[in-house]
């Protein structure tokens, strides 16, 4: 299904996953999507390797990870999570040098504890890793100390949406 971006999300400077100033990080850009769900685009290169031609799994639960800790900031921006848990099952190895594709929708969410489902994909559809995660919600001042987050605009040129594949069922699938 064709879902339209609504709005990017700031970018950290120095996150392993988004962070702009950092020279090793994957460079997502992440998004609200018109469904309430979070997207991101990663760009992994050789450095992300584990085995050769392979992103590091550790790299991809990290991307599911950071995207379903943002879907909850689609209806609530200025709560932030602390994973609690993170599950990831991998569906096929996942390659580098092209882009990769990343969703999440939250499947409850109440005063202090929010969860949700991710899954990493191709640009035609290949889902490579899916996975469930539990945060518990913060403000950002929680999670700082009330310090500077480091976090940059958004960039100007984001697509004007995302074709995203079915999830796959999970035996912890809590459907919307």
């Amino acid at each position: 299904m064709y879902l339209k971006i609504v709005k990017s999300f700031d970018i950290s400077k120095n996150c392993a996953v988004c962070g702009a100033d950092n020279p090793f990080s994957m460079k997502t850009r992440f998004f609200a999507l018109e469904n309430g769900w979070a997207a991101g685009i990663a760009n992994p290169k050789d450095f992300h390797q584990s085995y050769p031609g392979r992103v590091h799994g550790g790299l991809i639960a990290a991307l599911i990870d950071e995207a379903v800790g943002r879907a909850v900031n689609v209806s609530e921006p200025d709560t932030r999570g602390v994973t609690g848990e993170l599950e990831i099952k991998y569906k096929k190895p996942v390659p580098y040098g092209k882009p990769l594709y990343v969703v999440a929708r939250p499947v409850s969410n109440n005063r202090r504890i929010f969860e949700g489902e991710g899954m990493v994909f191709s640009e035609d559809g290949v889902v490579y890793a899916v996975g469930y995660a539990k945060y518990m919600k913060l403000t950002p001042a929680e999670i700082h100390d009330g310090g500077d987050l480091g976090m940059l605009p958004p960039p100007p040129d984001a697509p004007k949406g995302i074709d995203v594949p079915d999830f796959p069922k999970t035996r912890r699938q809590k459907c919307l």
